[in-house]
Formats: structure tokens, C-alpha cells, sequence
């Protein structure tokens, strides 16, 4: 038990949180470890899913040492480390999933907002319990708004209580499971998550983040600049022969 367990199978990178004993409690080892696993990932990757080792917790955040003692500067390098390790996993070029298996708390439930997709069972329970302990929710926690509404993102955050997934209005998760089908209902999505091309996925999470930042005009704009650099590549010609093909089958 220490640092995530990096396993590849089948063109999916598996990312395990790895110390259940806390439940798997995230240091800034740990987000090292995560940043490079997902910046690390050759043209084999085709998606990325991050679980949690045991059955009791996807993760319960940053382990409260890590706020121990800190100042103005360290509390900076601290919040960095995990931007920098969410920030990688929402960038990744392929699809990423959260697996979520139990507790999703504080910087670990940010992760599962960064990621493109979280399929969890319906007793897991989310929170952000950071202004419990007189710190303010920030980096990813940003997208929950987009997610649950901003009255229940309100809500959420200034309580720092816990919800359970099936409480909390559809946006957030897209597949509730069954605990004992967690894995199969996540390996048919990566199926559909990976059936396009890996260049296609790329140039589609670019166009999140445009649509997310920007304005209307802004984002039209670059969506037309991507969809004709797509015909840069011969993987998209190649796709749009498949395609014919099949339907003339």
C-alpha cells in the first residue's frame, strides 16, 4: 500500500488509489505519481480510469497532515501540486473516468469532476468538507456548478456536508451501478469512449475547454479552425471510410 498502482490493460491506463487503510487519503507523492501516469501515456492509451484500492472509499482527499503547520508559502505549493495532478487528468488527450467505489471527499472529488466521466453505485457519498476545517474549496471544484446547478454547488460547498450519489441531481454522475457491477458498467462505457479515434477525442476535449472559457462567437469560431485541422490527419479520412462502409454493409 503507498503510491498509485499504474496498471495498462487492454489500451486502458487503470489508476488504483492505493492506501485503503486511510481510506486511500491522497499525499502530494501521490500526485506526483498520478500527474506522471497520466502525462506519461503513449499512443497505445486509449482512455484512463482512476479507482480506489478496497471497497469503503474512492479517496477521503488530501490527508490531513498535509494542511499541518503550513504558511502562506507552503499552502501556495500545496495548492499548485494539486491543480498541476488535476489539471493534467482534465487535459488528458483520451477519455478519462472516475470509478468511484465509495467516499469521494475533498481533492478527490475534485479529480472526479476533472475527469470526463464518473460512473459510481448509489450509496457513495460525496463532499467537499474543506470549510469544515476553515478551508475554502477551490481548483476543480469550480466545475461543480456546471455539473449540479449552482443553488446545490452552493449548498454543497458552504455546508461541507456529504451527499449520496443518488441525492444529487443527474449532471453528476453518468452511470449509477450496482456495487457488484461497478467494473462491468465502466468497461462498456470505455468501450463507446474509445471506439473514435484517438485524434478525434483529443480535438473534441480541446473544444470543452474552449466552450468552457470562452464566449459563444469565440467558440464557433474555434470550433470551425478544429474541424478543418481534423483533416490534417488521415486517421479522420480513414474513420469517414469505415463509416460508409459499414453503412453500406
Amino acid at each position: 500500500m503507498g503510491l498509485p498502482l499504474v496498471r495498462d490493460e487492454n489500451s486502458v491506463r487503470w489508476l488504483t488509489l492505493n492506501r485503503p487503510d486511510v481510506l486511500n487519503a491522497l499525499t502530494l507523492e501521490d500526485l506526483t505519481a498520478l500527474r506522471e501516469a497520466v502525462l506519461g501515456i503513449g499512443p497505445e492509451v486509449r482512455a484512463i480510469v482512476v479507482t480506489g484500492a478496497g471497497d469503503r472509499a474512492f479517496s477521503s482527499g488530501m490527508h490531513v497532515a498535509t494542511f499541518a503547520d503550513l504558511t502562506p508559502t507552503t499552502s501556495r505549493h500545496v495548492i499548485d501540486e494539486v491543480g498541476a495532478c488535476l489539471g493534467a487528468i482534465r487535459l488528458a488527450p483520451v477519455p478519462t473516468v472516475a470509478m468511484i467505489n465509495g467516499y469521494c471527499l475533498g481533492a478527490a472529488f475534485e479529480l472526479a469532476l476533472a475527469c470526463d466521466v464518473r460512473v459510481a453505485h448509489a450509496e457513495v457519498r460525496f463532499g467537499l468538507p474543506e470549510v469544515k476545517l476553515g478551508i475554502p474549496s477551490v481548483v476543480e471544484a469550480a466545475l461543480l456548478p456546471h455539473y449540479v446547478g449552482l443553488s446545490k454547488a452552493k449548498e454543497m460547498i458552504l455546508t461541507g456536508d456529504l451527499y449520496a450519489a443518488s441525492d444529487l441531481p443527474p449532471g453528476l454522475v453518468n452511470r449509477l451501478a450496482p456495487r457488484t457491477q461497478l467494473r462491468e458498467v465502466t468497461e462498456t462505457l470505455l468501450r463507446s469512449l474509445t471506439m473514435p479515434t484517438r485524434e478525434v477525442i483529443a480535438a473534441q476535449k480541446s473544444l470543452f475547454e474552449t466552450w468552457l472559457n470562452c464566449g459563444l462567437e469565440e467558440s464557433i469560431a474555434t470550433s470551425k479552425d478544429v474541424f478543418a485541422h481534423m483533416w490534417d490527419s488521415p486517421a479522420t479520412a480513414a474513420a469517414v471510410a469505415r463509416y460508409q462502409s459499414g453503412r453500406r454493409v
